[in-house]
């Protein structure tokens, strides 16, 4: 039956059509937002999955490049794999879903988002996250919602719901809040050093918009929602608990979990798990769920371990950041690289400078193409956890770990005018026990300033962790969460900034959402350790930025000429251009506007290929001095070459002091010969003397 539900929200007509497309999907929502179109489908298996200990979740998010009347480029003319914008939007649906799906839940669910039209006053990704809950909410599938998602922009200080696609781009604040009816269960930020105080005034304006979306999806419930389907339990048996805790007494399991060296832990763990594969040999049943018991049963101990007793594993005080270290330099002949260690987790990050041509070029759903000036890329080798796997390129998380250290430094980067560069940054993960990105982005911080790259400020992330009771006010929030407390932990709230404000946030929860004296908590531990980290640590290996650019790392000058000569530099077909880069060997971008970056190794071949360019796009004067080659030479005198492209006679009596009868007395070709200019010829050429160059 086709039911079609409207509200206004922030302006603009909200549009849900239900069972008008799609009728196959457990749930579908075809969702309008002012002139976008995106279709967003729910879909679940009919039974669980075999032989797994998750909940597998798939979400896509599909950029179609016919919704902003585009054909794709390349030779196949069809959309390929998902960029990274599609990815991060992906991973923004699934954090804040993900926990409202029961635990013991093994069906394969994915959620669809067909992105159909794109109107710039009304974002795609925030339409697709709406119509994941809506689908999800109304359709068959167990899931503990609904939720909502609102976003946040900031401009001149005010805050604007829902910001357009040109309001997001240039604004203070991107900012998305995912919420249930009672508590936030998402974050994610990006801010030009936003106080704590407005972010938090952001994100409960966005909580309250929430619930105005949460009332409008049970209307939708309640009128056409499915009854939510049985499904097959994965729960571990009580009684398999009740056995395993004779043979691991809870006092036992703590000694195993209760150390600060990730590998003995393991270690512990490993043998634990052998005594009782041991133990329950002629239990099949049991050996089957038996990991994901000794999971629970690790987990209920740190938990009781933290919360009741106060007691960390790794036995650190609740505020206590893991020892610190960082160090600048230590890989040769890059352009910059740092170090940043923080117990067992460790971060290499190597800085890249290039001329503006090495720009990324992204052909996404915008209405122009994106330039991407400044590049963070994160890499997490299986070394770096004690594992082994074959490399297979970027997943999900390293995108978006990436992505997230790129947003956190942003803010800070000089403009394009004040340092001409594109920047490359890779964070090589070492090793990994929690909150790695965090850690890149100090890395990165420092592999930037070491560089010779200007930033305005310093930067620093930390993330904290939390652990619940069974209130709203039991619960201890934890700073500088390890790998451990992660996992067995309620959150992950990852904040970066500088001395004055937030540049990023990101926040993930297991449970059904935070109350604000938790959000307030969080992010006062988070500022109070990233200062920390800044002050004491970080400015002691590099307190500023390098006032030049490393001996590796290429040069640039920068002029500004005539719009209007832009193609006389260029030449036709690019002749005179590429002329001036094989004599010189340096690299030459041009703008719309006529800044000219000249971009080498070899100082003196800069300043000569700069040299060239200005004799080029300089309007030949009488008294003005050149040097130029002899390229020709005729009866009536010989023509001279002062770059590519630009050429003026000298007449045979303009030649020597004395009478000549023949140039080739004086001159031969390649001569290289310095003149005067006598202004144009009777048939407009540029005339040069010899003999008439003044002497000094």
């Amino acid at each position: 039956m086709y039911k079609q539900f409207t509200m206004e929200l922030a302006g603009r007509t909200l549009r849900v059509d239900i069972g008008r497309v799609a009728a196959q999907a457990n749930g579908a929502a075809f969702m309008h937002y002012g002139d976008t179109v995106v279709l967003c489908t729910a879909t679940a298996s009919e039974k669980p999955r075999e032989g797994i200990d998750f909940f597998p979740l798939s979400v896509e998010y599909e950029e179609k490049l016919y919704s902003v009347g585009k054909i794709p480029g390349g030779f196949n003319k069809r959309e390929g794999k998902a960029s990274e914008n599609a990815i991060l939007t992906s991973r923004v649906i699934d954090r804040p879903m993900r926990p409202l799906f029961p635990k013991d839940y093994r069906n394969d669910v994915t959620l669809n988002n067909l992105v159909m039209s794109v109107d710039p006053q009304c974002r795609p990704e925030l339409v697709a996250m709406l119509g994941s809950a809506i689908a999800t909410s109304i359709s068959d599938i167990p899931f503990a919602g609904p939720c909502a998602t609102t976003q946040v922009g900031m401009i001149d200080g005010e805050l604007i719901i829902n910001p357009s696609q040109e309001q997001w781009k240039n604004g203070d604040l991107n900012l998305t809040v995912a919420s249930t009816s009672e508590k936030v269960i998402m974050i994610e930020a990006g801010a030009n050093e936003i106080p704590e105080d407005k972010m938090l005034e952001a994100i409960y304006k966005a909580h309250e918009i929430n619930q105005t979306i949460i009332a409008f999806i049970n209307e939708m419930v309640a009128e056409v929602g499915k009854a939510k389907h049985e499904y097959t339990s994965c729960a571990v048996p009580e009684e398999l608990f009740a056995a395993i805790k004779e043979i691991v007494p809870p006092e036992k399991m703590e000694e195993a979990v209760f150390t600060d060296v990730k590998q003995v832990r393991e270690e512990n763990i490993r043998n634990i798990t052998e005594q009782l594969e041991e133990a329950f040999a002629e239990k099949e049943e049991w050996l089957e769920v038996l990991g994901e018991a000794i999971y629970q049963y690790q987990k209920k101990t740190v938990r009781k371990m933290i919360l009741k007793d106060h007691k960390r594993p790794d036995g650190r005080a609740i505020d206590q950041i893991r020892p610190l270290a960082a160090e600048v330099d230590l890989i040769p002949r890059v352009h910059g690289s740092a170090m940043f260690t923080r117990g067992q987790t460790q971060i290499c990050d190597v800085v890249t400078l290039a001329p503006l041509s090495e720009v990324q070029r992204i052909d996404g759903l915008d209405e122009n193409e994106v330039n991407k000036r400044y590049m963070h890329h994160y890499n997490f080798p299986s070394y770096s956890v004690g594992e082994t796997k074959p490399s297979r390129g970027p997943g999900r998380r390293e995108i978006g770990h990436g992505a997230l250290a790129e947003r956190a430094l942003i803010p800070v980067l000089p403009s394009e005018e004040e340092f001409p560069y594109a920047i490359r940054a890779v964070s090589e993960t070492f090793e990994s026990n929690g909150s790695t990105s965090m850690a890149s982005t100090c890395a990165s911080c420092m592999a930037l300033m070491a560089a010779g790259v200007p930033i305005k400020k310093m930067v620093a992330g930390i993330s904290c962790g939390l652990v619940t009771g069974e209130t709203d006010d039991d619960y201890i929030v934890l700073t500088d969460i390890q790998g451990l407390e992660d996992f067995f932990g309620d959150m992950d709230f990852k904040v970066t900034g500088t001395h004055e404000g937030i540049t990023a946030i990101q926040m993930d929860i297991k449970i059904h959402g935070l109350t604000r004296p938790i959000v307030e908590e969080a992010i006062r531990r988070t500022r109070e350790a990233r200062l920390y980290i800044m002050d004491e640590v970080m400015s002691k290996a590099i307190s500023e930025p390098r006032k030049e650019v490393g001996e590796y790392a290429p040069k640039i000058i920068q002029i500004q000429i005539d719009p209007a000569k832009i193609g006389d530099v260029v030449g036709q077909r690019g002749k005179t251009i590429n002329a001036i880069i094989e004599q010189t060997g340096v690299k030459i971008d041009i703008s719309d506007e006529g800044a000219v970056s000249v971009c080498g190794t070899d100082q003196a071949m800069m300043d000569k290929a700069v040299k060239m360019i200005e004799i080029i796009t300089t309007d030949f004067e009488a008294g003005q001095i050149f040097v130029g080659k002899v390229i020709s030479i005729k009866e009536f005198g010989a023509f001279l070459e002062f770059a590519p492209g630009k050429e003026g006679m000298v007449h045979i009596s303009k030649i020597s002091r004395e009478r000549i009868n023949r140039v080739e007395d004086v001159l031969t070709l390649g001569d290289m010969v310095k003149v005067v200019c006598l202004g144009k010829d009777k048939m407009g050429r540029i005339s040069f003397s010899i003999k008439d160059v003044p002497k000094k």
